[in-house]
């Protein structure tokens, strides 16, 4: 048993520097592991507008997702299994409860296993994504929203790259704008403006940190008038500039690494 347990740690072993080898020389490299793990922990934390500004798709090598198989499809089923369980796992660890997590799981799994092309594993894999953060913001708010206001949070997650107005999100949950308002301020304390301001910041400072997007096209991305006040604003929700913001926290250029 200990002879045949030599050979398999050997065989191990030689596939391991192979598999190395040929990643080095096809230059290879796996997505970094920090900006894996603030994604993770935002889906912990319930944070979907976090989520949706670190969410990468499911891709090739090019994107740092290593082979799994020589199927591409299948390739795409594994690494989608992959991201499904580190999210149960997450989430477990942030508060929901382990048979709720684990059904979930098995339930995104069974339809992974069903997929029959790249687009069904792409929008499985979002919406896997999506429906474990909002379940998890329910648990960290202790299910205190009301209906209107979590469809009014969720309004704002879904446009936070466009120019939110309070006309448009009454019209959404069929509410006036007062009532909107004063609900709103009543059950997450602060006004719907700070808040929408609040996640708009948020994003870009994600953004600033992860991507290699510049100050200007995060200002346009997040439909700020203009780029001064998007400076402006910055830096009185975050104490410093975006400038500044970059220089402190961004360490890996993770478009363009080496």
């Amino acid at each position: 048993m200990a002879e045949n347990d030599g050979i398999y740690h050997l065989d191990t072993r030689k596939a391991l520097s192979e598999h190395f080898f040929t990643n080095r020389e096809n230059g290879f490299c796996h997505a970094p592991f920090e900006r894996e793990l603030a994604f993770y922990e935002s889906v912990r934390s319930g944070n979907l507008e976090t989520v949706k500004t670190l969410f990468t798709p499911l891709g090739g090598e090019d994107k740092g997702f290593g082979k799994l198989s020589d199927d591409p499809l299948q390739n795409f089923k594994y690494h989608l299994v992959v991201s499904i369980a580190m999210i149960t796992r997450f989430c477990i660890n942030g508060g929901m409860p382990p048979e709720e997590a684990y059904n979930l799981s098995d339930v995104y799994i069974q339809r992974t296993d069903k997929c029959s092309n790249e687009n069904e594993i792409h929008n499985l894999h979002y919406s896997m994504t999506v429906e474990f953060t909002k379940r998890m913001r329910l648990i960290n708010n202790g299910y205190t929203y009301s209906k209107v206001i979590v469809s009014v949070l969720d309004y704002i997650s879904d446009h936070l790259h466009e120019r939110i107005m309070l006309k448009d999100i009454a019209d959404y949950v069929s509410c006036s704008e007062p009532y909107i308002s004063r609900l709103f301020s009543s059950e997450v304390g602060i006004a719907v403006s700070m808040y929408i301001m609040n996640k708009k910041i948020e994003a870009a400072a994600n953004m600033l940190q992860f991507s290699d997007y510049t100050s200007l096209e995060i200002s346009n991305y997040l439909s700020f008038s203009s780029q001064s006040y998007f400076i402006k604003q910055f830096k009185k929700y975050i104490g410093i500039t975006p400038k500044e913001y970059r220089n402190k926290f961004y360490s890996v250029s993770w478009m363009n690494q080496e």
